[in-house]
């Protein structure tokens, strides 16, 4: 079909432009006005293309009802209003536009008539609204998946944090109680903080952007995992299971040596008791823990407190030096041993200032070398201050005669069955070792003993039953308690007890009456060893 002018320069056809109108004879003369088509274009001229869709609707109708009114005549022409046609000149859109042009209509087999509508691009672009609409519907679409995405997960995020909360409790509760868990617990925990860490990632992945509420969700998850992992790593039950572990293994190891060597089980002496001929053995030693202010800290003391009237009472001390080697500051005391391994401090005191690695518990009082003096000093470790401070009478200070490997350790204290000892030298002996019984209420010298062993030559000592066990390094794993010293007889001799050690240098050695263990301090790590008596 052609229209009555040639649009084929300046025109395209409206590719749907195929507009087919039925009615009873073929003959008939439609005259068309679409005067709605001026609202439209200037609709599109706004560039707002939803107006323009329904105006163009309402245009359809306005023609359906002309098409019901309008005069038949013979011929079919349709006239269009405001359509622009160009100058036969100049070719130019701008010219004054020509209010009406025919254009001829065809009849199909089926006797419905049809006409061609062309549009020109410029006045309506039908081909970039259609593309609209359909990019409209597609993100209608998309937007509607994504939102019923968003209430899910919304869902579930509600879910997810009740399930965290509940989380929380637990992990409260395992923290504050000392109810057992046990592995399973820890594991079936990491196994729910795994999922939920699994689905915030990919909520965070599926959102696509920063989300307030996720990402502290993340974190919270991301907390609990440490905490979790933690309270496992801490949890008393196992720490205290493993240790028992270790205790049955060393006394199977003990059993096997004693029946290989087909060597008789000691006789059993009561604590506190000093019926049995002297120290025979020791055993292979216990490692407990590093001192609680860590590896740096190479020089202290620790032991447990004696108490002859409430011998089964457990108080532990540990009193590292700082790491010059030199001051005594602070110390922890610990009411069980179970505790000590679990790190449960009774309380934690600072004292200003001790010197060297000589320290002694007691009877609930704490007794040290005075830093820089001849003073000996009495502390209460209830109230965490000095009760009574008293000089040694010539006494040698100033790392003038310590222990070989071990300075500043110019008066060593040490308790046993009968009391309160404290181990030095004088210039008056030479360097040799001096012992002296002390009255633990007034510090008075009770009684003072000259050996002939020279105090530097020896590592360390400590008293039993009355009797001064010194000691020497063999090796870097090995000492050796090579001498002692009766005070009850006054008879000094030679022996060879061989005790292991784990690192070099061992800097003090404490002995307990109630449970007859010796407590060693080996380069910042706490060892104790079980005592054998002879009969």
């Amino acid at each position: 079909m052609t229209s009555s002018y040639d649009l084929s320069r300046n025109f395209k056809k409206y590719h749907a432009s195929s507009v087919r109108f039925g009615w009873g004879n073929p003959q008939t003369l439609l005259k068309i006005s679409f005067v709605p088509l001026l609202s439209l274009l200037l609709a599109e001229k706004m560039k707002h293309t939803q107006v323009a869709v329904l105006l163009l609707t309402q245009s359809l109708i306005a023609v359906a009802g002309t098409m019901a009114t309008t005069e038949v005549t013979p011929q079919l022409n349709t006239t269009f209003l405001y359509l622009t046609q160009p100058s036969k000149t100049t070719d130019d859109l701008r010219t004054p536009p020509q209010l009406f042009a025919n254009v001829s209509g065809s009849v199909d087999d089926e006797g419905t008539c049809q006409c061609s509508v062309y549009l020109p691009d410029t006045t309506f672009p039908v081909q970039k609204v259609e593309q609209l609409e359909i990019t409209a519907t597609m993100l209608s679409e998309k937007f509607e998946r994504e939102l019923s995405k968003v209430r899910e997960y919304s869902k579930m995020i509600e879910f997810y944090q009740q399930q965290i909360f509940n989380l929380t409790i637990r992990v409260e509760h395992m923290e504050m109680s000392s109810v057992s868990f046990t592995e399973l617990d820890f594991q079936l925990l990491k196994v729910e903080i795994s999922d939920l860490e699994r689905l915030v990632t990919q909520l965070k992945s599926s959102l696509g952007g920063s989300n307030v509420i996720v990402e502290q969700i993340y974190l919270e998850i991301t907390n609990l995992t440490i905490l979790v992992n933690e309270l496992e790593s801490l949890d008393k039950n196992n720490i205290l299971a493993i240790r028992r572990q270790v205790v049955s293994l060393q006394n199977r190891l003990k059993e096997c040596e004693e029946s290989t060597n087909k060597t008789t089980v000691p006789p059993y002496f009561p604590p506190g008791s000093c019926i049995h001929r002297g120290l025979l053995n020791v055993s292979q030693p216990y490692i407990v823990k590093l001192n609680w202010r860590g590896f740096s800290y190479k020089f202290g003391s620790w032991g447990r407190d004696y108490s002859p009237s409430d011998p089964e009472k457990e108080v532990y001390w540990v009193a590292p030096l700082n790491t010059d080697g030199k001051y005594l500051e602070y110390y922890r005391i610990y009411s069980s041993f179970d505790n000590l391994l679990l790190f449960q401090t009774m309380y934690e005191s600072r004292i200003t200032y001790g010197q060297g690695s000589g320290v002694a518990l007691y009877k609930n009082y704490m007794y040290y070398h005075a830093s820089s003096s001849r003073h000996m000093v009495k502390h209460d470790l209830k109230r965490n201050t000095m009760v009574l401070r008293k000089e040694l009478p010539d006494a040698a200070i100033n790392n003038r005669f310590s222990y070989a490997g071990v300075p500043w350790q110019d008066m060593d204290f040490a308790v046993d069955e009968s009391g309160l000892w404290v181990i030095y030298s004088t210039e008056q002996s030479m360097g040799n070792i001096v012992i002296s019984k002390i009255n633990e209420t007034t510090l008075d010298v009770l009684n003072t003993w000259q050996t002939r062993q020279y105090k530097p030559s020896v590592s360390n000592a400590f008293m039993l039953c009355g009797v001064l066990y010194a000691t020497r390094p063999m090796n870097t794993r090995k000492e050796e308690i090579f001498y002692m010293y009766d005070t009850s007889t006054g008879q000094e001799g030679r022996i060879s007890v061989i005790m292991d050690k784990k690192l070099d240098t061992i800097q003090s050695i404490n002995y307990n009456p109630t449970d007859q263990k010796l407590y060693v301090y080996n380069d910042g790590y706490l060892l104790r060893y079980d005592v054998t008596f002879q009969i």
